[in-house]
């Protein structure tokens, strides 16, 4: 072993984990809704990067030095940043009435035989927009919920169908936390990660909407819905403009703007109120931006201590090849996102050692960062004690493991991906087209 392999360099990061998901385990034996969200995830960070402090050897100067320099180090910030934007624009364009001009036009272009593909599609489609599972479950769910018991749909069939599609916009979104933190820990850029993450989530979510369609499920669809679909273009500007290759700080800069111009031109709120959701937008990042600056400063001291070389010379041993490293990778961020119940969480803590196992064996950036962003968001959109089925299980009255034997598109996505890994599909090249 290189002398700067250090196992006891692991503990904080373990003790960080431990927090996380001895918390949520100790809250769910209690009956506690989102059990395992009770301790904000910074706070945990906290306990592990004090520990750090204590048992890391050298100066009080000099662990304060390389927990800093994490902290700052350049794609944290710019991860930072970017998420500042991304929630401004989020929360501005649904303020001016986006995400309801979004899901009533899909609603009025359903065919009545296609309710359930439909409504997969408008999930996939809001949650591309948005950038956010959570918020398109809280959106779309009462809708569902209401569409299924006057059409007799079955409660866990129409909910998981909801669930499906929001992880599938969680997973290839350019404003997705999860997005902006797999490409910047991996140092890609998002269309490139989009591309070759787009080629193995397609025909996931097209299985998906197959198994939905033969299903045969007709239903009421409500008629009458108002929508604008001059309230969608921000979320069609921003996806087509980051597709381009546009600078991700000019495409969400350029997306709050225009949310924020059709807001004020409308009415939907005034010049100090629009002012206040790009604060509020900011605000909703919080916990995220803070934990990613924390998560930052801990890895650096961890680094610099030898535990980020110990675990990955102890997973190095298994892997023989590029496909190994693939695997490992996936496997990594899989167990994070099982233990956090976070799939951004996960993908922050176990990024760069994704990026080292990944430039060691040959694997290509954008495919570290798709392989990041795919495992996390299968885990994060099955395990019963996740955001996203607690919410959902919330608003439908159900228990999330009555929801799990219809999330056809996580189990699927997962699959491809491992199929992915098997037979080399996309190619880096592929990827760039």
């Amino acid at each position: 072993m290189k002398k700067k392999e250090k196992p006891i360099s692991l503990l904080p990061l373990l003790i960080f984990l431990a927090i996380f998901l001895g918390s949520g385990l100790y809250f769910n034996s209690k009956g506690v809704e989102f059990a395992f969200y009770q301790i904000p995830s910074p706070v945990a960070a906290m306990a592990g990067i004090v520990v750090a402090f204590v048992i890391f050897k050298g100066s009080l100067d000099k662990k304060m030095e390389s927990f800093i320099k994490g902290v700052g180090d350049s794609n944290i910030v710019i991860m930072c940043m970017i998420y500042l934007l991304a929630g401004a624009f989020s929360t501005v364009a649904k303020a001016m009435g986006g995400v309801d001009s979004t899901v009533n036009f899909g609603l009025s272009v359903i065919p009545p035989n296609m309710i359930l593909p439909g409504l997969f599609l408008i999930a996939a489609f809001v949650s591309t927009a948005m950038g956010t599972s959570m918020g398109t479950i809280a959106a779309i769910g009462p809708i569902a919920v209401d569409m299924a018991i006057k059409a007799q749909i079955p409660l866990p069939v129409a909910v998981g169908t909801v669930v499906g599609g929001a992880m599938f916009g969680d997973n290839l979104s350019m404003i997705s936390d999860t997005t902006i933190a797999a490409t910047r820990t991996q140092g890609c850029e998002m269309k490139d990660k989009f591309i070759m993450n787009f080629k193995i989530a397609l025909p996931a979510a097209l299985l998906s909407i197959a198994i939905l369609a033969l299903s045969g499920t007709t239903g009421n669809i409500p008629q009458g819905l108002e929508y604008n679909f001059v309230k969608i273009l921000p979320y069609i500007f921003v996806l087509v403009l980051a597709l381009m290759g546009l600078n991700v700080f000019l495409v969400l800069l350029i997306g709050i703007v225009l949310a924020g111009a059709i807001g004020l031109a409308d009415g939907s709120f005034t010049l100090l109120d629009f002012t206040k959701k790009v604060y509020e937008g900011f605000g909703s990042m919080q916990e995220i931006f803070i934990l990613s600056l924390l998560i930052g400063g801990l890895a650096a001291m961890i680094a610099e201590a030898g535990g980020i070389d110990y675990l990955l010379n102890v997973i190095s041993r298994k892997i023989k090849s590029r496909k190994g490293a693939e695997l490992g990778i996936s496997a990594l961020v899989s167990v994070a996102d099982i233990c956090t119940a976070n799939n951004t969480v996960a993908i922050v803590i176990t990024g760069p050692m994704a990026k080292k196992l990944a430039e060691e064996n040959g694997v290509d950036p954008r495919r570290s960062a798709s392989l990041l962003d795919i495992f996390s968001c299968v885990w994060q959109g099955i395990i019963p004690y996740g955001a996203q089925l607690l919410l959902a299980g919330s608003i439908a009255k159900l228990s999330p493991v009555e929801i799990i034997p219809y999330l056809y598109y996580p189990y699927f996505l997962g699959i491809f991906a491992l199929a992915a890994i098997a037979f080399g599909f996309p190619k880096a090249a592929q990827a760039r087209r």
